[in-house]
């Protein structure tokens, strides 16, 4: 553990200091091609950090090329010549990988504004530490917009976060012990899967339906097993779009209180209806207090902010707010207080509807395209809106070769195994289009389509076995 060693500068934000450090220690061999790299709560530990910066630099690393994961076994550094090999092909490729929305949405002229705003406004009081639960104004402007969405909350149940990730994982702090159970929808989103495993969580899997999670395996499972909490996105869902029935959505809250556990939503996109019959969040069903609701705002804004919120039941606040306090003390000022003057002075209403009409033209551009396309080719999961889709291919093949195999087309997916808990038999991929533009996702969509047969011709039953130098 020596070489990862590191003081970090107060300065600075701590995950790029170490994301940039590992890298080093990468490119200049000091970690060797395929050495397994620390267990994310291991090296939190080590360098007095919290696991969702660990589970950041890890994430940052591995879509940079630099580490991939081996699903139950680990992370484990990259072939350096490789990644300048694929680093050199990057320029032109179609990307369906990234749920980065596209540049040219953010709002930046106004933006800009209204940090000067806070900056005019709020002086130098704005660079001290805020109140743990963050700015008032902000959450007090939070709780108008919850209005719009049927959750009806205070001001003092709302915490302000630096992003969805820091909000599963103070909320894993405060609630989750080694050994505890938690339930996750199968598939799901990786990060918050990582932050269960750091907490020695023991999770379970409950299929995706077409209209949400599986409600009769679930019972099945609650029959015999009590978990702590349920991790839910009940609005197109990540990995698989798939939205929940509004029959499931007060079924499970039905659930929570008869088998005493909670729910943590995780909500992403569910200000824009796409197809949905029902885009309402969960939270908006809940009068038992079960929800512990997450609203990130990194696809509907720009994920740099790195601000959110979670609405928390009164007698969870105190955990989950020494568990914020140990994560970063508070969100930083000017971030809060430029989002509560972009919400209110620059028609965050009409701002949300803009948005609405460029995400809705790509998901039906991409959704027609696929179903037109690929549908008569490979399984694709009914999805009624958002920003992704998960395809499967036929048995016998793998994710992983399709996503080389794609790579050298010029485009690139995101393999499945990285949304299951453990998966032998991978078959699956996702297309996500936040980042492509409407050209993109015609070309790159038709690209899969012209060369599937090719794959499937080709690779049925190709093993691409990795160096066995990570078991010795």
């Amino acid at each position: 553990m020596e070489k990862y060693k590191l003081e970090l500068n107060k300065g600075s934000s701590k995950y790029l200091q170490i994301y940039n450090y590992i890298k080093k220690l990468i490119i200049d061999n000091k970690i060797k091609e395929h050495e397994k790299l620390p267990p994310i709560r291991k090296l939190a530990n080590y360098m007095e950090v919290n696991n969702a910066t660990i589970v950041k630099v890890y994430e940052l690393l591995e879509n940079e090329g630099y580490v991939y994961k081996i699903v139950g076994s680990g992370t484990f550094a990259s072939n350096i010549k490789l990644k300048k090999e694929k680093s050199v092909k990057s320029e032109g490729l179609i990307h369906f990988d990234s749920g980065n929305p596209s540049a040219d949405m953010f709002p930046i002229d106004d933006y800009k504004k209204a940090i000067n705003m806070a900056l005019e406004n709020d002086g130098s009081t704005i660079f001290n530490y805020d109140e743990g639960k963050g700015s008032k104004d902000l959450r007090e402007k939070i709780v108008e917009y919850l209005k719009e969405k049927k959750i009806n909350t205070k001001s003092e149940n709302i915490q302000i976060i630096s992003g969805a990730q820091q909000g599963i994982d103070i909320v894993c702090k405060g609630l989750i012990n080694y050994s505890d159970v938690v339930f996750v929808e199968e598939p799901t989103y990786n990060g918050a899967l990582e932050v269960f495993k750091s907490r020695g969580a023991k999770v379970i899997s409950i299929p995706m339906l077409d209209d949400g999670i599986d409600i009769g395996i679930l019972k099945l499972k609650l029959e015999k097993i009590k978990p702590k909490l349920i991790y839910v996105m009940p609005n197109f869902q990540n990995p698989t779009g798939i939205s929940y029935s509004t029959y499931k959505k007060k079924k499970l809250i039905e659930l929570s209180e008869e088998y005493d556990f909670y729910i943590l939503e995780d909500d992403f996109i569910s200000d824009f209806p796409f197809d949905s019959q029902d885009n309402l969040p969960l939270k908006s069903y809940d009068t038992n207090d079960r929800v512990i609701y997450i609203k990130s705002f990194s696809k509907i804004l720009m994920p740099g902010l790195r601000i959110g919120m979670v609405e928390i039941p009164m007698e969870l606040q105190s955990q989950i707010l020494w568990a914020k306090y140990s994560s970063d003390i508070s969100t930083p000022g000017l971030i809060q207080k430029s989002m509560f003057y972009y919400m209110n002075c620059f028609n965050w209403k009409q701002y949300l509807n803009n948005i609405n009409k460029i995400y809705y033209e790509k998901y039906s551009l991409a959704k027609k395209l696929i179903d037109e396309k690929i549908s008569d080719k490979l399984k694709v999961r009914k999805a009624s809106g958002g920003i992704n889709f998960f395809l499967e291919l036929p048995r016998g093949y793998l994710s992983y070769d399709f996503y080389n195999f794609l790579l050298e087309k010029g485009v690139v997916v995101t393999p499945g195994t990285y949304f299951f808990d453990n998966t032998t038999d991978d078959r699956h991929f996702r297309i996500n289009i936040a980042n492509a533009s409407l050209e993109d996702i015609r070309e790159g969509i038709t690209i899969i389509s012209d060369n599937i047969d090719v794959f499937l011709a080709n690779y049925k039953e190709k093993n691409n076995l990795r160096s066995n130098k990570i078991f010795y």
